[in-house]
């Protein structure tokens, strides 16, 4: 199936049902009165995110989907029946758009989300509701409230952990493939990936990912060049990002700390908050070169792009060093702590004159509870003497007990 992540619907909720106009009409029952019946509501459009799907090719076919109407009401205060709602089921991750304001109607960023994107009408007063007591026999009724329509713009952003982010053939989908058990498709001439390719990495029991590749950048893709950079909005759910870069490019003319920076240009442009994610460094295809020069051709493009993040030596076509790059993901997905440093140990940087040297944040102790000031025991006043006197004066003697007669 075709990947698509971006596709323009219409939906159309059910009209409500008009209401009856009706009087009883009973043998021995001169003066019956109204008894018509409401009608029904109309159908209501819902969205729900569902996985086991992956592409938004469903909607390039079918871009109408309407609800049922209400139906009528009845006499003998018969209310009638409502529409039935329209489910539509999308992937998870998609994002509804109204496309005549733009306003965003929810993120469907997780399996099992309803949203409600049309409402259906509701249904018309029947004659039995108007009556009161100076219209005893009313003929008038509700005719029912139109749904809402809509146009609806529905865009796709893969949920992935990881994204993989170079240029054309510098390796991505061969990683992917060899990590996990995707099968993009994989050939020497660039632009080989025409959409993002998602992955399942395991590392181990109950422990995985989600890794996504997405078609490579070269400069000047914010400007159109290429296939542009409108796939870098499946990289905004990632928690970290993968560069990778060719080592040994084939192309003699070619300049990986060149391309690198110019990758990184890119994704400035098209992003503020996707630059700033953790971005590691991955130097792709050492199986090209002798191991003592393919680890000094690494530390080079390293220093020359003054990277003092963790560096990962690898080929995707021997799968050396895959295994500690997947490891220490998994880590920072699990702790978010990135690692110093990765599998390929880069020198220290001297600061330059007039820049301070880079120190490890340390960590600040949690302030002491100061101990409650205890509060002092209540003191007992004491009275004055005079006081006391006064008030014994005021007391009045006590008489002498009588004696007893004997």
């Amino acid at each position: 199936m075709k990947f698509v992540d971006e596709a323009r619907i219409k939906v159309i909720a059910g009209n409500g049902g008009r209401g009856c106009v009706s009087f009883r009409r009973e043998k021995f029952v001169p003066f019956g009165g109204p008894d018509g019946g409401d009608g029904g509501d109309g159908g209501s459009v819902t969205m729900r995110s569902r996985e086991g799907i992956n592409t938004l090719a469903d909607f390039r076919i079918v871009r109408t989907f309407r609800a049922d109407n209400g139906q009528p009401g009845g006499g003998k205060d018969m209310t009638g029946r409502g529409g039935v709602d329209t489910l539509i089921h999308v992937p998870v991750g998609t994002i509804v758009r109204d496309s005549a304001t733009g306003e965003v109607l929810g993120d469907l960023a997780r399996a099992g989300i309803d949203l409600l994107v049309a409402r259906g009408g509701k249904g018309g007063w029947g004659n039995q509701r108007f009556k009161s007591s100076k219209n005893r026999s009313p003929r008038q009724y509700g005719p029912g409230l139109p749904g809402e329509s809509r146009e609806l713009e529905l865009e796709l952003k893969v949920i992935a952990d990881v994204g993989l982010l170079g240029l054309p053939n510098a390796g991505k989908s061969t990683l992917i493939s060899v990590v996990s058990a995707a099968r993009p498709k994989i050939a020497d001439y660039p632009f080989t990936t025409l959409h993002p390719n998602l992955g399942v990495v395991a590392c181990g029991n109950q422990r995985s990912f989600v890794m996504a590749d997405i078609p490579g950048l070269i400069e000047g893709a914010a400007d159109g060049a290429g296939l542009g950079i409108r796939f870098l909005k499946h990289l905004q759910r990632t928690r970290v990002l993968l560069h990778l870069v060719d080592i040994a490019p084939v192309d003699p003319n070619a300049d990986p700390v060149r391309d690198a920076i110019s990758i990184v240009g890119e994704l400035g442009k098209f992003s503020e908050d996707l630059l700033a994610k953790p971005r590691w460094l991955v130097l792709n295809k050492s199986d090209l070169l002798p191991p003592e020069e393919a680890t000094a051709q690494a530390i080079s493009i390293a220093q020359a792009l003054d990277y003092r993040g963790p560096a990962f030596l690898i080929s995707g076509a021997t799968q050396g060093g895959t295994t500690d790059l997947t490891e220490a993901v998994m880590r920072f997905l699990e702790t978010g702590e990135a690692p110093a440093q990765g599998n390929l140990a880069l020198p220290e940087v001297k600061p330059k004159k007039g820049e301070v040297a880079r120190k490890p944040a340390r960590k600040k102790a949690a302030p002491k509870r100061k101990a409650a000031a205890r509060r002092p025991a209540a003191k007992t006043r004491k009275k004055p003497a005079k006081t006391l006197a006064r008030k014994s004066a005021k007391r009045p003697a006590r008489k002498p007990a009588k004696k007893r007669r004997a």
